[in-house]
């Protein structure tokens, strides 16, 4: 395995999980941040990316230094399969975004929630990994959770259709990028994976911002440190321990893990903005916990 090393191999499958989990709490953080952000939610996301960039390539820097031996993508096929990932990574953020302000935030994150049906189907499809029925019955269980979840904010209307469109496009292009990066884990770092999906990512969004007419400079300090904080915990942090985790676990598997990820900003806006917290939706929390530990039993 590049980057971490075949000796320590099991400790690493252990350590997978607890990975994942971690990672979803700091992607959870990531609509908080975007919430008190100076910035539009599209240039807020273009910052995610390019403030990470400088981080991850310290990092991989770093890591060549003590593991001379970690493989570095030179093939054009790695090369564009990583590039690829980047612009899924792109599409989503964009896409989700874009659905926040033309649907409401309940749909966008529930429809978001899709893409762990888009990676089964994605795995089964191109891969060949059929998912056993205790799987699928904690993928329904979690997907279930996520809808209890928000079901008290959902607002379903025919003039939000392109809105919800646009989750589930987000939907699409995430599970494009869990796909990809699940295969090429075993083979490259984490780190490596990092940096080059990240600079790619930040490289597209540049168009998108610029079309939205957006704002990309903060106007004060804390402004500033609000991105460094979403591209250091969500991005470094969350989405790093989700790569990380996908070198040892199904990517099917890993995407339901990532449902828990709403639970967490759910009870960081309770905490942090004093936004209410309903037993409906610790209810849902706990019903998508069930349901990753069902999908957990039902994966190699």
């Amino acid at each position: 395995m590049a980057g971490e090393g075949n000796p320590g191999a099991g400790r690493l499958a252990r350590l997978a999980l607890p990975a994942l989990l971690l990672g979803a709490v700091g992607i959870g953080f990531a609509p908080i941040f975007v919430r008190v952000s100076e910035l539009a939610p599209t240039a807020t996301a273009f910052h995610r990316a390019f403030l990470a960039v400088p981080v991850l390539w310290l990092w991989c820097v770093l890591e060549r230094r003590r593991h001379p031996e970690v493989l570095r993508p030179a093939e054009r096929g790695d090369i564009a399969k990583l590039i690829l990932a980047g612009l899924c990574f792109a599409g989503d953020l964009a896409a989700f975004h874009w659905s926040i302000v033309t649907t409401s935030v309940a749909n966008a994150a529930l429809l978001l929630n899709f893409m762990a049906i888009f990676v089964t189907l994605g795995a089964w499809m191109l891969f060949r990994e059929r998912p056993k029925a205790v799987f699928l019955a904690g993928l329904a269980t979690a997907l279930a959770g996520a809808g209890v979840l928000m079901g008290e904010s959902l607002n379903l209307s025919a003039r939000q259709l392109g809105g919800d469109a646009l989750g589930l496009l987000a939907a699409l292009f995430y599970a494009g990028y869990i796909l990809i990066v699940g295969r090429l884990r075993p083979r490259f770092s984490t780190a490596t994976i990092m940096l080059w999906t990240t600079a790619p990512m930040a490289l597209a969004l540049i168009p998108v911002v610029w079309i939205s007419g957006e704002n990309v400079i903060p106007q004060t300090a804390n402004g500033l440190a609000l991105l460094i904080g979403l591209a250091l915990v969500s991005h470094v942090a969350g989405q790093g321990l989700v790569a990380y985790g996908l070198a040892q676990l199904p990517a099917a598997f890993g995407s339901v893990v990532l449902l828990f990820a709403p639970a967490v900003s759910a009870l960081l806006a309770w905490a942090l903005l004093a936004e209410p917290l309903s037993w409906t939706q610790i209810l849902g929390g706990l019903i998508v916990l069930a349901g990753i530990e069902l999908a957990r039993r039902g994966s190699r």
